[in-house]
């Protein structure tokens, strides 16, 4: 089975929302979708999402599925404002409420706050599976970068989130709380045992040093070969010593403070104050 894949690129944000189509059929699903926001005015946009579901509707698709590979610490997500328009289940993976009980701390969350996932539709483990239309997507737990990541099998595709990137840019980041070098090249290992042909899309591109176009796609095969943190030749000790030497470097992504107290509720705001506005946290010293 091959699914039809459409990749919609935010330039802003550097990430890849996906419509995945059944080969014979009209339905779908959206991966991981993005919330435009501007931080210095606090203003939300809906135009990639719009662009998302102008596609929909144009193609006659019937959407069964918003997923979320994780909770993105580098854009907003738009699941309810899809949800809402094109109907569709939110799911994510059930380790998100280690995700909650962590940040809720971290940013001082009231009881209100729910810490049990109930924010989402559906919450997957290792080993579910979906169906979209009368597609299968079987569900891969991918901790390491967050210890909620998942990675989605449909067909001879793999929905890989930040676990991978492009093999010329390597693997994602693991010094947010809850991530782990050892427990990423643990589940890289998962995904690189998939059928060499298995087609991995990406969920963010930066462009690596001498290319000149953002990419998306790749292979499990060519991940194996060429991947400069986790190709071939490289070990896990090896993996683990440059992973933690090169994070230690690393800036905090430009929108995580909004990012992860919007993404933790499922994309909503949090609950409004009073004068009924919602309202963003940034915590002094906590990240």
């Amino acid at each position: 089975m091959s699914p039809a894949v459409h990749g919609f690129f935010d330039e802003a944000t550097n990430t890849i929302t996906y419509v995945v189509v059944e080969p014979e059929g009209r339905a779908c699903a959206v991966i991981d979708s993005v919330l435009d926001f501007d931080y210095a005015s606090g203003r939300t946009d809906t135009r990639s999402a719009d662009a998302v579901i102008a596609f929909i509707r144009d193609n006659g698709l019937k959407l069964d599925w918003v997923l979320e590979t994780h909770v993105h610490a580098d854009h907003l997500s738009a699941a309810p404002y899809i949800q809402e328009r094109l109907g569709g289940q939110i799911g994510i993976g059930d380790r998100i409420t280690v995700v909650q009980d962590t940040f809720g701390k971290i940013f001082n969350e009231g009881t209100r706050f729910q810490r049990d996932g109930s924010q989402f539709d559906r919450l997957f483990r290792e080993g579910d599976s979906l169906m979209i239309g009368q597609m299968r997507a079987d569900v891969l737990h991918t901790p390491g970068h967050t210890p909620a990541c998942l990675t989605y099998v449909i067909g001879d595709t793999a929905f890989v989130g930040d676990t991978l990137f492009m093999p010329d840019f390597g693997t994602a980041r693991c010094d947010f709380p809850g991530g782990s070098a050892e427990t990423l090249w643990n589940s890289i290992q998962k995904i690189l045992a998939l059928p060499e042909e298995t087609r991995i899309f990406v969920g963010h591109d930066y462009k690596a040093e001498g290319r000149d176009q953002f990419a998306w796609e790749t292979t499990v095969g060519a991940q194996k070969r060429l991947n400069k943190h986790v190709g071939e030749g490289k070990s896990k000790e090896d993996f683990i010593r440059m992973r933690t030497e090169r994070d230690a470097q690393l800036a905090m992504p430009r929108l995580i403070i909004p990012s992860l107290q919007v993404n933790m509720r499922a994309g909503q705001m949090p609950e409004p104050e009073e004068n009924g506005k919602s309202y963003l946290k940034v915590p002094i010293n906590g990240l």
